[in-house]
Order: structure tokens, then C-alpha cells, then sequence
């Protein structure tokens, strides 16, 4: 028996199949709703359903090969979600449902990264989880799985892919990735998972403000967010840096909830609606915060991976407390999924409804916009370097190109597509500092140290998160 409620209300960025834990698509009890669905009811003597049943009765009487009945049925109804041309509606199998489940129950292992199936191939579809070897080995949104340990992605379901994936912890699994029409492989080791999606931090450069970043919205990250707060609080936190930055979204009731922290008790949280106009809304209260408010200053931080809830709780912020917003402008996603066991461990998720911002903009496909604008350099999306074949002098490629931008933001004279003197005397000099061995080419090793440092730099010099600091000192 699955532990999972029936009434299930959620909003995330993709249909994906999990690779790991993490909390995308978590539950909320059917009590709990704040909206409610229509279901229709169909007649089985309806024309249509006569016509699905006669095919189905004509291809198992005469087809000249034996009929697996049971993979007929499922194509059908897969065929019934696919025909709605969204992304986000889906059915999915015993098997594809039983994934689902074991993903929101509690951690397991994997490799801390999700998929989404795009132009027959799979994809990361949303940034690892920290702290896994997908965030360690520099998997990122958008990366295109040609291969797993070797064997062709292309036209496998997600399913195929991820038991190909997923394995025990502390095996390895090679992945050939394709990132902005370059290939590379990249082997990652299996580990456990971990669920948490709050993490708190006082600022290194400022006592009293504390960093806060939400991964998804899961089913305890509302708690999670009040513990962590408070925690902060206790250490000395009078301001707050709230990023939601690559969160994909999540669970309805939990966003909702922790908007409510923020805003004062009637002030509007979301709206829904259908084609033809309002359904209902939902607003700040007791009732869902239990009267735990932040009254402290805060900015929330986001980027285009950041999606569904992610876009509901900043605009939350942004419209109704006057919150400001720094990043770039998000992912874009306004509609709401609901999921229904449909009596055989197979499951529906289906959009049911639009969402709007308390101003009543419908952020699909336009996402929403920031206050004050801010990204990460141009190199922080560059691929990885390759681990397999060691770079070296002479060289001319898109990888030395990488690695030459790679040193430059490091402090290194070095620039174009060619491993030259210049690069061989920034990756020697590199490797000193580095305490590596002073080869001049970069292995696996010094490859590993580099990416390292240029993250750490990425981190440092954050300018969504420097800007935040310097509007929370203007306070």
C-alpha cells in the first residue's frame, strides 16, 4: 500500500523521472486543499470510448503476432496525455508512479539529479541537489544524456534511462553529456541522497544576516524554514537573504504556507484561475503560518531555473509586501497540477488550473521579473573539462577554450581555443599554487582543482547575493 494521499496539489517545473530524492513532487492531504477540482464523469457508452474499445479488440483478435494486452492499454492511456500537447500532464505507469512515490517517502541512492525527456533524448531538468555527485561533477540544467556507460539514450523512455542511472551506493555510472553542442563524458559515484531542502547560514562578512536557500518545496520545507529562521535568529540574524535561485518548484500547500511568513494577514498570496476567470485566492493568515512571521528585512534571489512555487512565493513577496527581487527573470511556469491514483498503482498528473500573482499577472512563459537584475558571469555555464584525455600543449579546441576562460577568471593571461605557452605557463603556475604536480597539462586531477577554484570565485563573487547584501545594509 502506497503512503501517499490521493489529493495530491502540486507545481513544478517539469514531468520528470527522479534520479534522486529531493522533493519536486510532494503530497498535500485532500483536507489541506485550498482548491478544489472538477472531475467530469463520462459515460463507458460514450462513442469515443466504444471506438477505443473496438480497436483495442480488433488489434488483440487479428494481429498476426501475439498481443501484449497490458503494454496496449498503457499506450493508449499514455497516448490520451501525450494528445494534450503539456509538457506537465502525464500518465504515468505502475512503475513510473511507484518511482514517483519512493522519491517523495525519503532519501535514497542515486546520483542527485532529475530528468525530463526532450526531442527523444533525456535531460537534466533542473540544477542537482547539493552536496550529491551530480552537483559535485558539474551536471547542470539543460545537459543533453547521449549515453549511459556507453549505451545510446535516444528513443529509451525516462524510465529505461534512470534504472540505467540509478545503482548502489558507491558504484559508478559514465554519462556522455552533450552541452551547447559539445560532448564530453563525465563518471559519477553513486551515493545516498539527501532530502533536506533548507539550508541557513549566517553571512561570512555580516552577523547579522542570515543566507537562506529553499531547493524545492517539499513536503516539510515550510517547517524546515521556520526551524532554520529561528535558528538564525538565535545566532544573531536581523535580515534575510531568501534564494530560490534553480528551485524547480513543489508542493502547493507548503508555498502558500511559507508565503504567508512574510506577508501580513490578508494580504493576497496567489490567485487561480480557469479560461474563464477567477476561481479562488488564497491570502496571508493564521491559519497557515500559525502566526509565525518575518518581520525582518528581506531579499529573495532568482534565476531562470527558478520555477512554479519558486515564481508564486516571489511574486508573493515582490507585489504584496514590496519585497525587492534580484537575479534575472524566472522560468515561467503559471498553471497547477493535481495528481490521482487511478485505482491500479497507475497515476494521472494533470494541469487543472492557471495560477496568478496577487496582481493577477499570468507569469507563463514570461516568468517573472526581477527588481534588480543580476548574473553570474558568462563563464560560470561553460562545460566541464573533459576527465578522460589529459589537455595539453598544442591543443586546439572547444575544451581549451574553456579551460583558457577558466584560468583567465582565475587571475591567469590566457584567452582563445589553443593550448599555447601562455596556457601551459597559467596551468603550471596554477598547479604550484595548487600543491599538484607541475606537469603543464591538465588530468583529471588538476581539471577537478580548477573547476574547484573557479566555483569558489563563483560563490565569492556572487552578484545576486552581493547585491541583496548591499540593499539589506541600506536598510
Amino acid at each position: 500500500m502506497k503512503g501517499i494521499s490521493t489529493g495530491r496539489y502540486f507545481i513544478s517545473l517539469a514531468s520528470v523521472a527522479i534520479l534522486a530524492g529531493g522533493g519536486v513532487y510532494i503530497w498535500q492531504q485532500a483536507e489541506q486543499q485550498s482548491v478544489a477540482t472538477v472531475v467530469e464523469e463520462s459515460s463507458t457508452a460514450d462513442s469515443g470510448i466504444v471506438k477505443v474499445e473496438q480497436l483495442f479488440e480488433e488489434i488483440k483478435g487479428n494481429y498476426y503476432q501475439e498481443v501484449d494486452e497490458d503494454a496496449l492499454i498503457e499506450g493508449a492511456l499514455q497516448g490520451m496525455t501525450d494528445a494534450l500537447d503539456d509538457p506537465y500532464t502525464t500518465y504515468l505507469s505502475e512503475s513510473a508512479a511507484d518511482e514517483l512515490d519512493q522519491s517523495l517517502s525519503g532519501s535514497f541512492e542515486g546520483i542527485g539529479a532529475t530528468l525530463s525527456l526532450v526531442d527523444e533524448y533525456p535531460e537534466i531538468a533542473q540544477a542537482p541537489i547539493k552536496n550529491t555527485p551530480a552537483e559535485k561533477s558539474g551536471l547542470r540544467i539543460g545537459d543533453r544524456i547521449l549515453k549511459v556507460d556507453g549505451e545510446d539514450t535516444k528513443g529509451q523512455s525516462l524510465s529505461e534511462v534512470v534504472a540505467q542511472i540509478r545503482g548502489e551506493k558507491g558504484s559508478d555510472v559514465t554519462l556522455t553529456l552533450q552541452r551547447e553542442g559539445e560532448t564530453f563524458d563525465v563518471t559519477l559515484t553513486r551515493d545516498t541522497i539527501p532530502i533536506e531542502t533548507v539550508h541557513g547560514e549566517i553571512v561570512d562578512t555580516n552577523e547579522t544576516v542570515g543566507k537562506i536557500e529553499i531547493t524545492t518545496f517539499g513536503e516539510q520545507t515550510a517547517s524546515e524554514l521556520k526551524e532554520t529562521i529561528t535558528a538564525l535568529r538565535s545566532e544573531g540574524a536581523k535580515s534575510f537573504v531568501i534564494d530560490v535561485r534553480q528551485n524547480p518548484g513543489g508542493l502547493l500547500d507548503q508555498v502558500q504556507i511559507m508565503a504567508s511568513m512574510f506577508l501580513e494577514d490578508g494580504q493576497t498570496i496567489v490567485k487561480f484561475a480557469s479560461n474563464q476567470g477567477i476561481i479562488s485566492e488564497t491570502k496571508a493568515s493564521e491559519s497557515l503560518d500559525e502566526g509565525f512571521k518575518v518581520t525582518e528585512p528581506v531579499v529573495v534571489l532568482v534565476d531562470g531555473g527558478s520555477a512554479s512555487a519558486s515564481e508564486i512565493f516571489a511574486a508573493a513577496l515582490q507585489e504584496s509586501a514590496g519585497v525587492p527581487i534580484v537575479g534575472t527573470e524566472t522560468f515561467g511556469k503559471g498553471t497547477v497540477q493535481n495528481i490521482k491514483e487511478l485505482g491500479d498503482d497507475s497515476e494521472l498528473k494533470m494541469t487543472i488550473m492557471k495560477w496568478l500573482t496577487p496582481n493577477e499577472e499570468w507569469v507563463n512563459d514570461q516568468g517573472v521579473l526581477p527588481d534588480y537584475e543580476a548574473d553570474f558571469p558568462a563563464y560560470a555555464y561553460l562545460a566541464p573539462l573533459p576527465r578522460d584525455n589529459a589537455l595539453k600543449t598544442g591543443q586546439s579546441s572547444d575544451a581549451v577554450s574553456n579551460l583558457n576562460q577558466f584560468l583567465a577568471a582565475l587571475g591567469y593571461d590566457t584567452s582563445g581555443d589553443t593550448f599555447n605557452d601562455q596556457t601551459v605557463e597559467a596551468v603550471t603556475a596554477f598547479q604550484k599554487t595548487s600543491g599538484l604536480s607541475e606537469s603543464g597539462e591538465v588530468d583529471a586531477e588538476t581539471a577537478q582543482a580548477i573547476e574547484q577554484a573557479v566555483t569558489d570565485k563563483i560563490r565569492a563573487e556572487d552578484p545576486a547575493y552581493l547585491k541583496a547584501l548591499s540593499l539589506l545594509a541600506e536598510e
